[in-house]
Order: structure tokens, then C-alpha cells, then sequence
């Protein structure tokens, strides 16, 4: 069933520019992206475009926004590609907070999407290397998350609970549904060894966004010109993030039956990202080493968080994502030196 987006009523929207100085306005309208328990409009001023929106309950903590904005504001002081949080009238800063909700003003960032081009590719590995890069030392107030895909009990309680929550009238057989679970309960438990053998949880912690995909970057002539969504951003290992970046940018996908995918990565976009990467801050030979096994770790918590909690992955029947899954994780496995070797 289609959820309905919350909006702006025109007395909200009225009282809450009141707090801005962003010139005449020309226009507004609703701007249908992201959680629909976030309004967003884009406002036409003589001074530009901007984009307004109300945080969704759940993602208003004061203090974690605070911090997200301080990292939004360090990375727009040293030329990062990203919005430009707008601040307020009165005092500059970058959250308005009524009536106990958050709004949030950003400079319009025109851009298009993921063309899936190598060139794009290499763009937005060379500006997460730069994220990581000027983010290295960062630290606050605000005490961040540490959790990851990498190496939790969650993610390992998770791959069990497929098992029961595959609707009845598509659950496979027994022995089906045990081998493909048992298959990726193992593949998980041993990269997570394997990247734990390498030194992961050993190496340095940092500030990494957390959720380095297509859909949070925006491009222009196969360049990032903004990387939106800073809600993720956590501390721990940047290789953790790389090797989802890289995972992310080389997987390939296909029809509505996941059946049908490939198993392989896309050779040539995984080496661009990390070679975008390598550009702006170098990957070390242990990263490279442990990447692999962080990638199939990534793919199979992304696949079975959702699964377990409803028994798709969307609108995919959840078996047959499971299975696919389990056949990407299996080619990544056996192709560890094809994979090291494209980019060394």
C-alpha cells in the first residue's frame, strides 16, 4: 500500500521562513524525495534555489543533528562537493527547532543521477577517499556510533531469522532454505574472521559517512557535485567504508528476478572506484587484502536485515534474494586474487 508523504501546511511553512533570509520568494513546491515522513519543498528566491525540510520523528535527535551539521560545516570549509546548510536569520545556525520539530534550509545543488560510467565510478571513489581524507582527525562533542556490518551478532542473529520469516505460501523446502542460510551464516562468520586476521578491528578509527552509495551523490558530467545524507556517519576503521563504497559501485543487478543476476562484480568499475579512491588518500595493501571479505560481509547484512524483518528485500520475494546472495558472496570467494589483482 502506498504510504502517504507528510507536507507543509502554508501557515508551518509561513512561520518557519520568517527565520530566514534567503530573499524574495518567488515559488514553492513539494519536493518528492527521501523519507515521506520528511516534507521537502524547493523555494524560488531572487537569490536562488533552496532546498527546506522537517526532520521525520526518529531522525530529530537534537544532539545527533548538531553533530551531523558540524560535520556538513567542516567539509563545506574545506571545498567538499555537499549542500550548503543555510542558517538562520537571527543567529546562524544551521537548525531551526519549533514547536519541538527540526527543519533544516540547503542551498539547491542542480545534478543528475548514477549513469553506472566508469568515469562516474572514479569520481565517487576519489571523493570518498577526500570525505575520509578531511574527516581523519575529526572529533566532538557528540559521542557517534560504532556499529557496522562487520563482524555483529546482530547481523549473525539476522541470518537466522530468515529461517521464519519467509511467508508460508513461498517458503522453499526445508533443506533448501537450510543449506542457503547455513551457506551464508558461514560465508559471514568466516570473512569476518578472515578480515579480523588481517588486522580491521586492530586499525584506526575515524569518522566515515556510513551509507556511500549511487543514491546519496549527485553528479554532473560524471562528477560529484554533492553527496547528500550525513545521518549515517559513525566512527570505525575507513576501510569499512570503502569496502562498501566499493561493493555498492560494482554490483550488478538485473530483472525483478534476482535469479537472474550475474554473480560476478563489474571488474571495471570496482577497479575505478578504488583507483578514484587511491587518488585523493591511499589505500594500503591490508585494506586491499581485507576489502573482499568486507564486501561480501556488507552484501549480506544489506540483504537479511530486511528479510528477517518482513521477508522480502522490497518488493523481492525473500528466498530468492537470499539465494542470489548467496552466489555473488561465493564468486567473490573464489575470485579473491582476480579481484586483489585488478587494482594492484
Amino acid at each position: 500500500m502506498k504510504q502517504d508523504r507528510e507536507t507543509f501546511s502554508r501557515q508551518e511553512l509561513e512561520r518557519c521562513l520568517k527565520h530566514y533570509d534567503v530573499g524574495k520568494v518567488r515559488t514553492i513546491h513539494g519536493f518528492a524525495r527521501g523519507s515521506y515522513r520528511s516534507p521537502k519543498v524547493i523555494i524560488e528566491t531572487d537569490r536562488g534555489r533552496f532546498l527546506f525540510k522537517r526532520r521525520a520523528k526518529g531522525k530529530d535527535d537534537l544532539d545527533k543533528v548538531a553533530f551531523t551539521h558540524e560535520i556538513q560545516l567542516r567539509l563545506a570549509a574545506r571545498n567538499f562537493p555537499l549542500p550548503h546548510l543555510v542558517g538562520t536569520r537571527e543567529d546562524n545556525n544551521s537548525m531551526l527547532v519549533l514547536d519541538s520539530n527540526i527543519y533544516e534550509m540547503f542551498e539547491f545543488v542542480e545534478g543528475q543521477g548514477y549513469d553506472g560510467s566508469t568515469e562516474a565510478t572514479y569520481s565517487a571513489g576519489r571523493v570518498q577517499g577526500l570525505y575520509h581524507k578531511l574527516l581523519e582527525d575529526f572529533s566532538g562533542a557528540y559521542t557517534p556510533p560504532t556499529g557496522s556490518y562487520h563482524d555483529a551478532e546482530t547481523i549473525e542473529q539476522s541470518i537466522r531469522n530468515t529461517v521464519g520469516s519467509l511467508p508460508m505460501e513461498s517458503r522453499p523446502s526445508t533443506q533448501e532454505l537450510t543449506d542457503t542460510v547455513g551457506a551464508l551464516s558461514r560465508a559471514y562468520r568466516h570473512c569476518a574472521e578472515q578480515a579480523n586476521a588481517v588486522g580491521v578491528n586492530n586499525w584506526k578509527r575515524q569518522i566515515v559517512h556510513g551509507d556511500w552509495h549511487p543514491g546519496n551523490m549527485l553528479f554532473r558530467d560524471r562528477k560529484v557535485v554533492a553527496v547528500i545524507d550525513y545521518d549515517a556517519a559513525r566512527l570505525h576503521p575507513r576501510v569499512i567504508d570503502l569496502a562498501n563504497g566499493a561493493l555498492q559501485f560494482s554490483i550488478i543487478g538485473g530483472s525483478d528476478n534476482p535469479l537472474e543476476w550475474p554473480a560476478h562484480v563489474d571488474r571495471p568499475r570496482f577497479e575505478q572506484f578504488l583507483r578514484g579512491y587511491d587518488a585523493s588518500n591511499v589505500v594500503t595493501t591490508a585494506e586491499l587484502k581485507a576489502a573482499p571479505y568486507l564486501m561480501c560481509e556488507a552484501m549480506i547484512a544489506e540483504a537479511v536485515l530486511p528479510i528477517a524483518a518482513t521477508g522480502s528485500f522490497g518488493r523481492i520475494s525473500g528466498f530468492p534474494f537470499l539465494q542470489m546472495i548467496r552466489r555473488k558472496v561465493q564468486w567473490i570467494l573464489e575470485n579473491i586474487d582476480l579481484i586483489r589483482s585488478t587494482v594492484t
